[in-house]
């Protein structure tokens, strides 16, 4: 009987005709490189998500208007409402307007790769390689690549060092993990130095953990039930691709209050 292969975001199964089993793919699969580049479908899919943030910012652009509609009423009230709440937690317009955008865009991308990683065609439009021994999705969820939640992990990281470092300054902000005053400030500057480091992993797998740990139980319902069950599981994952984005934009709120505050003060 001939091999069966089914396809689900991320992730291959593959039927036998004497044993059943799923197959996941940890890694992301290459589909091109550009000179030693490679290209691999999450990076695709990422590409995707900026081109429809894009375009939507574009549209919403284009037809703002003076007397706004109902719908841009809507985006208005929401966007003012995260700035408020930015603005409270920093207790500081200056670093509202500078720490913003880069939240915003944060969540916005977070959110929008989670949101379509269930979008017909993701993951079952793709080629057969070693000849037709494996399939390989041309796209794939973005967030399902710890390369991609590094990366972001690493930009948000820096972002709140060198905040962090304007805010206070070099010497005050190398205050908080350098202190020879006494043993216990030596000891507790230790302690935030391996925690600014812990930031760096919690940031990027708790994020890939969420959204890998949920196609890969979708990939099994599918596979054992696959008509009924996955629907609901589908919708409650989309949940959790929402609420993951807005943790990591909290983190990264949060964080950087943290980083900007002069250590003195807030003793």
């Amino acid at each position: 009987m001939p091999e069966e292969t089914l396809a689900t975001p991320g992730l291959t199964e593959t039927a036998h005709s004497d044993s059943h089993g799923i197959h996941v793919s940890l890694a992301p699969e290459t589909i091109a490189t550009i000179g030693s580049v490679p290209i691999t479908n999450t990076l695709l899919m990422s590409w995707v998500s900026i081109a429809i943030l894009l375009t939507i910012i574009f549209i919403l652009g284009s037809r703002l208007k003076m007397v706004p509609g109902k719908f841009q009423t809507l985006i208005e009230t929401v966007v003012l409402f995260m700035h408020d709440f930015v603005s409270e937690t920093l207790e500081s317009e200056k670093w509202t307007r500078r720490a913003f955008p880069l939240i915003l865009a944060i969540f916005l991308f977070i959110f929008t790769s989670n949101l379509i990683e269930f979008t017909p065609g993701i993951g079952s439009i793709g080629f057969f390689s070693h000849g037709g021994a494996e399939f390989v999705p041309l796209f794939r969820s973005v967030n399902t690549d710890l390369n991609v939640t590094l990366a972001l992990a690493i930009i948000v990281v820096i972002a709140i060092e060198i905040m962090g470092i304007i805010a206070i300054g070099f010497s005050r902000y190398a205050g908080k993990f350098i202190n020879f005053s006494s043993p216990v400030g030596f000891v507790v500057g230790l302690i935030e130095l391996v925690s600014e480091t812990a930031r760096l992993v919690s940031f990027s797998f708790r994020l890939f953990g969420n959204i890998f740990a949920g196609e890969v139980l979708i990939a099994v319902v599918t596979f054992f039930a696959p008509y009924i069950v996955p629907a609901p599981l589908m919708a409650f994952e989309t949940f959790v691709g929402f609420i993951q984005a807005a943790v990591f934009a909290l983190l990264t709120l949060f964080f950087l209050k943290l980083a900007i505050t002069d250590p003195h003060e807030a003793h």
